[in-house]
């Protein structure tokens, strides 16, 4: 009997990028390395492409991607992400630096959520009543052209400090409203199993704290670090824990980050995600479909589509609002409920919700309703 393929793997391979590829990247670039050497994801960090040599190893770099090293333009990617990045335009896109880098723009900030202003200790941003954010380090396993935190990214070592964590758990502790906490940073995921613990052993004890979200990216770019360490420590929590996956494109699932979010499912882990609107990237209803279908199947569910923060030098990714409209009305009725994220700006106010239209208000108590294929009708 012929094997089934999942429609995930179906679709990667409709996209000329068959699930294979990454073994031919391999017998490319690392066939001196070991199966074994490769599932390490201590090893993948210590063997990140960081420089222009580097990189020139894998992708020949235009101009203006040369002029951006130049500059000393940030850039890192594990060398299992790596394998996506010279197969595909979009994902380059967003890792590999370029010159816009360095245009400031109209509306552009190094910190346009104003965390700063909202910081009572080093480590807490407390915007919310009921949550705050607990940023645990400023390190990712791979850098994105378009993070809201880059200023802080490699340039805050102070935020991998126990004292200052010990600071944010105190001041947690002291504020019973705080029911929902964000671990994030950089990637908490990035921080070894003593320092995991020490954070999430505090946050679990105590009884006001209700949930506990981990934001990471690490199933996306090295799913390698969910091994069975790992998943013994956050097994440990997953009564409070949830989980929040930053994901940007279809090509992302493959088989190691589907089996990577898989196994955290396994544990009771709830998983979300969490995916960037970007020009010439994923801006487009196909793309977007696909992803967002692509996730289900991972058990993941789709929970914010953001228009992108503006921070500086990030013109070149910036989607129109009313495009991002378009895009979430041909997800709307054309797929599962669950594929359906929701379309957020965030701000300094916090996250606004994007009215796609469906409701209109015509008179006192009479509404005007729309359906996903344009139909109308009065509800009174």
């Amino acid at each position: 009997m012929e094997e089934r393929k999942s429609s995930t793997q179906q679709k990667l391979e409709e996209r000329d990028i068959p699930p294979s590829s990454i073994i031919e990247f391999r017998n490319k670039y690392y066939k001196e390395i070991s199966d074994e050497q490769w599932q390490d994801w201590k090893w993948q960090i210590k063997n990140r492409i960081i420089t222009k040599k580097e990189l020139e190893r894998f992708i020949k770099l235009t101009k203006d991607e040369i002029k951006a090293f130049e500059n000393n333009i940030n850039f890192s990617v594990t060398p299992y992400y790596m394998h996506l990045v010279v197969q595909s335009s979009a994902i380059r896109k967003c890792v590999v630096p370029t010159q816009n880098k360095l245009i400031f723009s109209e509306g552009e900030s190094e910190d346009p959520l104003c965390e700063e202003k909202t910081n009572p200790v080093k480590c807490i941003v407390h915007r919310y009543p009921d949550r705050v954010l607990f940023l645990t380090t400023d390190f990712c396993f791979s850098k994105c052209r378009y993070c809201t935190r880059s200023r802080i990214i490699d340039h805050d070592v102070e935020l991998h400090n126990k004292e200052n964590w010990q600071k944010g758990i105190d001041y947690i502790k002291q504020n019973e409203q705080i029911r929902d906490v964000i671990v994030s940073g950089g990637d908490p995921l990035s921080l070894s199993k003593s320092s995991l613990r020490f954070i999430l052993d505090q946050l679990y004890d105590i009884d006001h704290v209700e949930i506990i979200r981990i934001g990471t990216k690490v199933p996306v770019v090295l799913p390698q670090r969910i091994d069975n360490e790992l998943l013994g420590v956050l097994d440990l929590y997953w009564q409070k824990l949830f989980i929040n996956i930053h994901w940007t494109h279809p090509l992302e699932i493959t088989d190691y980050s589907k089996e990577a979010c898989l196994k955290l499912s396994r544990l009771g882990i709830p998983l979300g995600s969490q995916t960037v609107l970007l020009s010439k990237v994923n801006d487009s209803v196909e793309t977007m479909k696909s992803l967002m279908q692509g996730l289900l199947e991972c058990k993941v569910i789709p929970r914010y589509l953001y228009s992108m923060d503006r921070i500086i030098g990030s013109k070149q990714f910036f989607v129109d609002i009313e495009k991002g409209k378009e895009i979430i009305k041909g997800l709307q009725g054309h797929t599962s409920g669950m594929a359906c994220p929701k379309y957020v700006i965030d701000s300094s106010l916090g996250k606004i919700p994007v009215d796609i239209g469906y409701t209109e208000k015509v008179d006192t108590n009479i509404y005007k309703l729309t359906n996903y294929q344009g139909k109308e009708l009065v509800y009174k």
